[in-house]
This record gives C-alpha cells, sequence and structure tokens, in this order.
C-alpha cells in the first residue's frame, strides 16, 4: 500500500490541508436573482405559497412596485407603528379564538380574510378570524386601517391590565415565533420564553412610531410610505 504524500518534517503536504477541516459556510444568496447577500437584507413574501424570501436590493426594490412579477412576491415593509391607546377587552379577545395572550394578525390576500397566528412549543398556531370578531375588536382603529395585506402585521400582547398593540413587518412578526420556540419550555413557555417575549416588545416599542389617528392607507406593494 503506497504511504501517504508527506511534506517537511513528516507532516502532511500543504495542499491536503483544506481537506482535513469543516469548510467555510456557503456565503446566502438572493433566491431570486442568486446574487450573494450581506448579513443585513431585505425579504419577500411569496404569496401563492406563503413563504419568505431573502432578497437583495435591487430584487426588493423591484417587487416594491405593485404588480411586479404579476403580483407573485410582495417586497416586506421595514415600518413600525404603535397605538398605545388601544385596548382589546375580554370579550373581544376572546371572540377571536386566540387561547394565549400573544399572537400576531395579518391579511392573507389569497384568502381576503385576516388570520391569527399564536406561539406554541411545535412554533406557529394559525387560525382563520370570523370578520365579526376582527371587527368587533380592532375594526375602524388605525393601525387596522394601514395594514398592508400578507406583508404587516399587528402583533398584539394582552394581559388583565393592559395590551400593546403594534404593527410590524410581517418576517418580524414570524421572528418572535421562532424565538419563542426557541425558548419554550413547559406548558406556558416558562422564564426564558417569557424573557424573549419581554425583550422583543421592548425592541419593538424602540422602533415605532406613533400611528396618526387618520392613518394612511396600506403602501402600494408593501413597501414603506
Amino acid at each position: 500500500m503506497p504511504g501517504r504524500k508527506q511534506g517537511a518534517g513528516g507532516r502532511p503536504a500543504r495542499g491536503l490541508r483544506r481537506f482535513r477541516g469543516p469548510r467555510p459556510p456557503a456565503a446566502e444568496r438572493c433566491e431570486l436573482c442568486s446574487v450573494p447577500l450581506e448579513e443585513e437584507h431585505r425579504h419577500l413574501v411569496d404569496v401563492e405559497q406563503r413563504v419568505l424570501a431573502c432578497a437583495c436590493l435591487a430584487c426588493a426594490v423591484l417587487f416594491d412596485r405593485e404588480g411586479t412579477g404579476g403580483g407573485r412576491f410582495r417586497t416586506i415593509p421595514d415600518r413600525y407603528l404603535s397605538d398605545p391607546g388601544r385596548e382589546v377587552g375580554a370579550a373581544g379577545w376572546q371572540a377571536l379564538g386566540v387561547p394565549v395572550g400573544v399572537a400576531f394578525f395579518f391579511r392573507n390576500s389569497a384568502l381576503d380574510r385576516m388570520v391569527a397566528l399564536y406561539p406554541s412549543p411545535a412554533g406557529a398556531t394559525e387560525s382563520e378570524i370570523e370578520p365579526a370578531a376582527w371587527q368587533a375588536a380592532f375594526g375602524g382603529t388605525p393601525l387596522a386601517a394601514t395594514l398592508a395585506p400578507d406583508v404587516e402585521a399587528l402583533v398584539v400582547r394582552r394581559d388583565e391590565e393592559h395590551t400593546s398593540c403594534h404593527l410590524v413587518p410581517v418576517d418580524t412578526a414570524y421572528e418572535l415565533v421562532g424565538r419563542l420556540r426557541l425558548h419554550w419550555q413547559g406548558f406556558d413557555g416558562g422564564d426564558r420564553a417569557r424573557a424573549e417575549l419581554d425583550a422583543f416588545f421592548a425592541e419593538v416599542e424602540r422602533k415605532a412610531m406613533p400611528v396618526p389617528q387618520s392613518a394612511p392607507a396600506a403602501p402600494e406593494g408593501g413597501g414603506t410610505p
């Protein structure tokens, strides 16, 4: 059996060293045009497949225009809005059918109705919202009026004393569900999940601007106004 090729001092030849260690991770690429992405990049919603896609700046700008590509992809805006005075009563929350104190809501344009997602040990649990229940809880509010379908969400956290309600990019809402799933323990999530929830809402509150009480219409194509 032939011996292994040796370099000086009995060490493996230099040309073989690159096979001995782990390879560097592949660069993340735009899912539309395949160019390498920066660590901070934009996301699109694939409305047909109901998945998120990573995008370069050029593709994000392109699909920020309403109807581009047949409307399948929509760029997720980067705006954060809050409505500090908005409270959701116990009856209104119960009518929404959400069994926990935090959820996010968005309009599914394919179904043409509101959908709720809330965290659980298995990830996001989804349920459709009856129009009457949505109207009773949020109808006519400035945040609901300006919510862009598919690409923005209302993130709501409610307890017996207070309701926090914010409009956020929909990928931010999904990020919350992922963070809670990662740290979830026991029936109610445990201390780690609650700490993640506190940190998430603190960051959202830091970024959010108060919504104008005469809120503008949802941005065309889901873009930032």
